[in-house]
């Protein structure tokens, strides 16, 4: 039997409880959080459960193996540090930390610990991201030539973080996880429209030295909620719409070829190739299920996550230096330099 202490009862406490409770030989056993109120809503949502607001109680129950830790990233680093120092499995929500050095840090304290460190990046767990990794890794789509992302809603305003910390968090890591390939430079633009708030509106693009282009749309200020990726390749092209609730993912057999005859090299001629469309398949288990099975697999076997502390330090270090571009009016800044 694995056992579970979760720091942090807020918006994805509940969904964390939920899941673990639902694995073959794990108990959620003690939940704490600093708000009475979200402790007494624990207490009725996972019986028998032991509450506290001191999260020191949890770190230093030896019977306990696994601290998962869903509280604001500004206390991650800590929370984190404290529980692997106890010598814990940890589960951390995304981001990941507030800087790439102190992922770096809880990597390295966790290798030496031989802990399992996981960083809680849902969405490479959904069904439709593994099987846009499938495609890409299979050469369906031939040679990936653009990842356009777009994630805006009205809302939910963050007092903590800004847009592209909140919701292009999600793009980053289903295009670190698609593809296997890294980003070399990174540029962001955004702009608040609330006074005293942080950024609620930017577009970040991310560069390849294999000419591939990542853009990401993030925004708390649209009229409607739209969760679009299109990922296009020099044979296929793909729509992802994660909000509908069937044919998530489209395959279009569509592109163009250039003709380019050396007789009349004045003249270039454009193709275009228009095929048919299909929707795979998707595995349609929640991935927060999928997820904290993974999750306590590697714990249980020793092994690290799909999204363990590179991934997440990988994640973090793409926001770090998107803020730094943020803040210089969009200037490149490299992603392969310290």
């Amino acid at each position: 039997m694995i056992r579970v202490g979760l720091i942090g009862f807020g918006y994805w406490g509940p969904n964390l409880a939920r899941n673990f409770a639902t694995q073959d030989q794990t108990r959620v056993v003690a939940i704490s959080d600093l708000r009475e109120s979200q402790l007494q809503r624990a207490a009725k949502l996972v019986p028998g459960v032991r509450v506290t607001t001191d999260y020191r109680e949890l770190i230093q129950d030896p019977s306990i193996e696994v601290i998962t830790i869903a509280t604001p990233v500004s206390t991650h680093f800590d929370l984190a540090m404290a529980a692997l120092e106890g010598g814990k499995h940890v589960w951390i929500e995304k981001p990941m930390c507030a800087t790439a050095e102190q992922a770096r840090r809880l990597i390295d304290l966790a290798r030496r610990r031989n802990l399992v460190l996981h960083v809680d990046h849902t969405f490479v767990y959904t069904g439709a991201v593994r099987k846009l990794r499938e495609l890409v890794a299979s050469g369906a789509l031939g040679n990936i030539q653009y990842f356009d992302s777009t994630r805006i809603n009205l809302g939910l305003f963050q007092h903590d973080v800004d847009v592209i910390w909140d919701l292009a968090v999600h793009d980053f890591s289903i295009l670190d996880s698609i593809l296997d390939k890294q980003p070399v430079a990174i540029s962001a633009h955004g702009a608040s429209f609330l006074p005293g708030s942080p950024v609620n509106l930017a577009y970040v693009t991310l560069f390849y030295d294999s000419g591939m282009i990542a853009h990401v749309h993030v925004s708390w200020l649209a009229p409607v909620k739209i969760r679009t990726i299109l990922l296009g390749g020099d044979k296929k092209m793909i729509v992802f719409d994660d909000l509908v609730p069937m044919e998530k993912i489209k395959i279009y057999d569509k592109g163009i070829q250039v003709f380019d005859d050396p007789h009349e090299i004045h003249r270039m001629r454009v193709g275009y190739r228009i095929g048919d469309m299909c929707s795979p398949n998707l595995d349609t288990t929640e991935a927060l299920q999928t997820e904290t099975g993974h999750f306590l697999a590697c714990v249980r076997d020793g092994r690290p996550s799909l999204t363990g502390g590179e991934a997440g330090l990988r994640v973090v270090n793409w926001l770090e230096k998107a803020t730094l571009s943020l803040n210089q009016q969009g200037r490149l800044v490299s992603l392969t330099e310290p």
